[in-house]
């Protein structure tokens, strides 16, 4: 493969504050690589970087190969156009199962659908993806997928997926530290090495330490020795020249090893390894159960001569932790809407007035953008503003994030903002669409976590099963214009199910490492993908 541009110790400065430096890659036509890193690390700024929307403030991005033609698939847009719209254009929509709506009236995996669609068919040398993955079901998780493996150019993803990643992409950039990792392997791969790294530079971090430790004992050794000397040298008759020069042979000795010292660090200096990145919150409620939260009798809801549900009748109590499950436009962010009363609907919608609520949507553009978290939590006193700033700190923002504008953060950064408010507030009713949408891994894990403890009600959208799992004990189904509520699978079952599930996706996972060696013409290429379909519908069966 020829080699399509190059990454020259890239330096990016923003608002005075150093978001990369040194960075440096290499990319090859017809590479898939997954970009990842913490919440604020400057991957969508890699990617915009890259894409000539921003320039770096230090280094050199050198292009290979003249005319190089890129498109961009944002992570987040507010409008959308299909002006000029293709042949083939069309045909993936049709395939996205994307509707033929206005873009505001789409639901969120639909609106990234139809911007995939769009991208996907400009036929570009290299593809810009940024989290790609976001709102989307597994069917069309699935077909993301086959998507990358058939696209015929170059492709740079950002995603915190780590199913997908290992699935979809060749090579990994991580950004650790404002400096750029380079992997050629999958997720999985790159944090077995990284692994195995930090622990050999842990080990010689350790071993130098012991070095650094024998040396300066012995320096105070000596310079104790030579403390005593001089003393003696000021003292005793007949002795102060053997004295003075005792010392000054001691002296010698330790100015010797200090530089020992100095040369060996200097050669080979090692660094300790830094802490992994680690995020801490919690969310407290009034914990009030068993009464009715909200009753909803008869309910329908019809879109443009679509009927996403009708005739739905279910009871929420307090303290219940419902998932609200079911395919890209389905319906459920409108559901949401409709219980607080944002959408308007046929049917009784009854929620109990005392309930205490927070609602986070999915949007990320529904912030005051131009103000700071020093303008957005304005607190009166001292020990309330460091109460926000010390939960800042836990949720991985920087001391310098404080005085920064919203708008200038990371889309995984806006949604940690919002989380802050409810985690404030200590609401007793959490609505949550999405949340877990641009977080990083280290996010997700401790989101995870503190829903699993919150003894609150708790309401959730998301196409994360892991997390659903993790959070959630009831679900609220909408299928075929229906919403069933439902207990989840007892344990043994969803062992058992979940034991199937995974020798499949072993499986699929084989075929996937066979198709990533070959062409479409291939020979054995259109069996291996009709294998690959079959699994993926097998696994998605047990979902």
């Amino acid at each position: 493969m020829r080699e399509m541009l190059k990454l020259l110790n890239i330096r990016y400065e923003l608002m005075d504050q150093n978001i990369f430096e040194k960075v440096n890659g290499s990319v090859q036509e017809g590479d898939v690589i997954g970009v990842i890193g913490n919440n604020g690390a400057g991957k969508s700024t890699l990617l915009q970087l890259i894409a000539g929307e921003r320039t770096p403030t230090g280094g050199q991005i050198q292009w290979l190969h003249p005319d190089v033609t890129i498109t961009v698939v944002e992570q987040e847009t507010e409008t959308h156009s299909t002006e000029g719209m293709t042949p083939t254009h069309s045909a993936l929509l049709d395939k996205w199962h994307v509707p033929n709506h206005e873009f505001q009236q789409l639901s969120g995996g639909e609106k990234l659908k139809a911007r995939l669609a769009k991208g996907f068919s400009q036929k570009s040398d290299l593809l810009l993806l940024d989290e790609p993955t976001n709102h989307l079901d597994q069917p069309s998780l699935a077909f993301l997928t086959k998507q990358i493996k058939e696209f015929k150019g170059t492709i740079i993803l950002v995603s915190h997926d780590r199913y997908f990643l290992d699935e979809a992409v060749t090579k990994i950039w991580s950004i650790e530290g404002k400096t750029l990792m380079e992997h050629k392997g999958n997720y999985s791969s790159y944090m077995e090495v990284r692994k195995q790294k930090r622990l050999t530079q842990q080990r010689e971090y350790e071993k130098q330490q012991k070095m650094v430790e024998r040396i300066e004992n012995q320096m105070k050794e000596l310079t104790s020795w030579s403390e005593k000397a001089h003393a003696q040298s000021t003292k005793q008759e007949g002795y102060k020249e053997y004295y003075r020069v005792k010392a000054k042979r001691t002296d010698s000795q330790v100015k010797s090893k200090q530089k020992r010292l100095e040369r060996e660090l200097e050669k080979t200096k090692i660094e300790a390894v830094e802490k992994e990145h680690s995020i801490r919150f919690s969310i407290q409620s009034t914990n009030r159960t068993g009464k009715r939260l909200i009753e909803v009798k008869g309910l329908k809801k019809s879109f443009e001569g679509r009927t996403l549900f009708k005739n739905a009748h279910f009871t929420i109590q307090h303290g219940e932790k419902i998932a609200i499950t079911g395919p890209n436009g389905s319906g459920k962010t409108t559901l949401l809407k409709i219980l607080m009363g944002m959408e308007a609907a046929e049917g009784g919608v009854w929620i109990s007035p005392s309930a205490n609520i927070g609602y986070l949507t999915q949007e990320v553009f529904d912030l005051p953008l131009d103000e700071t978290p020093g303008e957005l939590f304005h607190k009166e006193t001292f020990t309330e503003r460091g109460k926000v700033q010390t939960l800042m700190k836990h949720l991985g923002f920087q001391t310098s994030h404080w005085h920064s504008p919203i708008r200038n953060m990371s889309m995984g950064e806006r949604v940690k903002i919002k989380l802050m408010k409810y985690i404030l507030e200590e609401k007793d009713v959490l609505i949550l669409d999405e949340p877990t949408n641009h977080l990083d891994l280290a996010s997700r894990e401790q989101l995870e976590e503190t829903l699993s403890e919150y003894n609150g009600t708790l309401i959730v959208v998301s196409h994360d099963r892991y997390f659903l799992e993790k959070t959630t004990e009831i679900k609220l189904v909408i299928e075929n214009g229906a919403i069933m509520k439902q207990l989840d699978e007892p344990p043994a079952e969803r062992d058992d199910k979940e034991e199937r599930r995974l020798k499949l996706e072993t499986e699929r996972q084989e075929v996937l490492g066979h198709l990533s060696f070959m062409l479409p013409g291939d020979a054995g290429y259109a069996e291996l993908d009709k294998k690959f379909i079959e699994l993926t519908k097998q696994i998605n069966e047990l979902k």
